[in-house]
């Protein structure tokens, strides 16, 4: 996978298990220039939402063993990889950027789709309004994905 391959490569460059946010996002804008900042920082949501990375105050630590993970010769991670997120994780990474804390957004997500019985992503559209964050795009593609089930 090659999220996890870009994920590792900070790391294994820096011999260590805790990056904080910056080092990482440097490591990967401008050590290997594989993305931009703005990039690198997205790489670093996805990972965390895909459970890749652990992200304690800014302080990043790998999921999984990086030094078990084999970097191709001459990789170079397609920009791709950022848009491999569920929708509920967009929404998720709206909230957060709206002002949420991430754990506030998954509790009253969770909460919303337990009361409504209702899938988590139009869960996570309802708390995403309450809140008054705008979520129209992604709440299209909810809609679009409940027409289609």
């Amino acid at each position: 996978m090659s999220l996890q391959v870009a994920v590792a490569v900070p790391f294994r460059q820096q011999g260590t298990r805790t990056l904080g946010e910056g080092e990482f996002v440097v490591a990967l804008s401008l050590d290997r220039e594989w993305f931009s900042p703005d990039q690198a920082k997205r790489l670093v949501d996805v990972a965390v939402g895909r459970g890749l990375l652990n992200n304690d105050d800014g302080d990043l630590q790998p999921t999984f063993d990086v030094d078990a993970v084999e970097i191709p010769e001459g990789f170079t991670p397609d920009t791709d990889i950022l848009r491999e997120q569920s929708t509920f994780e967009q929404l998720l990474d709206g909230m957060v950027a709206g002002g949420l804390s991430k754990q506030t957004a998954v509790a009253e997500t969770n909460d919303t789709q337990r009361r409504l019985g209702i899938t988590l992503e139009a869960a996570a559209v309802l708390v995403a309004r309450r809140n008054g964050i705008d979520c129209a795009e992604i709440a299209e593609t909810v809609r679009a994905e409940l027409e289609g089930a």
